[in-house]
């Protein structure tokens, strides 16, 4: 008889990549959403619909399906390995990091409530930020699971701060770029 880990490990992960994949491009979708605000009419009100079509198809149809089944295929490989396997501290560290996920997930629902029913509550730089944050779960999770060690976990977390220290500079000289690209035209049409 075949033993059903490796098929259940494979859906596991296939709906583990979608998942981040639904949680990566609704934050972007939300960014663009926030940053449609500011265009004139009848832009803005044109971008701002497709943009709730997308984010309603790509949250729907693709983001918590993935959640739901990563999470049904998770607790079934749980229940199929050895007892021994649980106890162990990086993998309870690593369930608390899909909790943490998780609940990261159930915000971005609530952003997405709001921007459906035009509540634009966030700028787009604070939703940037935010966007990093699935990539500090995403980080810290296949670390754990694959190092299967707490030490290595304490490498790769700091590991993890040195690239998000990277990032939010990157974020802040991006964001930075972007205000000089605006202000430029205004400064050439002064006398």
């Amino acid at each position: 008889m075949v033993h059903p880990f490796p098929y259940l490990l494979a859906l596991h992960i296939i709906f583990v990549v979608t998942w981040f994949a639904g949680l990566f491009y609704i934050v972007r979708l939300f960014i663009y959403h926030t940053e449609a605000e500011q265009m004139e009419e009848p832009a803005r009100t044109v971008l701002q619909t497709q943009y709730k079509i997308m984010e309603k198809r790509l949250w729907y149809g693709i983001t918590w399906p993935s959640m739901i089944l990563a999470g049904v295929f998770g607790g079934w490989i749980v229940w199929e390995i050895p007892s021994w396997y649980l106890p162990q501290a990086y993998f309870i560290l690593k369930l608390c990091f899909v909790g943490g996920l998780v609940l990261y997930h159930m915000e971005c629902h609530v952003m997405f409530k709001k921007l459906q029913r035009d509540e634009i509550k966030y700028t787009s730089f604070k939703l940037r930020l935010w966007n990093e944050v699935a990539t500090i779960f995403l980080v810290s999770i296949v670390f754990l699971i694959v190092l299967k060690s707490n030490t290595g976990f304490v490498y790769g977390i700091l590991g993890l701060l040195i690239f998000s220290g990277t990032l939010l500079i990157a974020i802040k000289l991006y964001k930075n770029s972007r205000a000089k690209k605006t202000a430029l035209p205004e400064e050439n049409t002064k006398p």
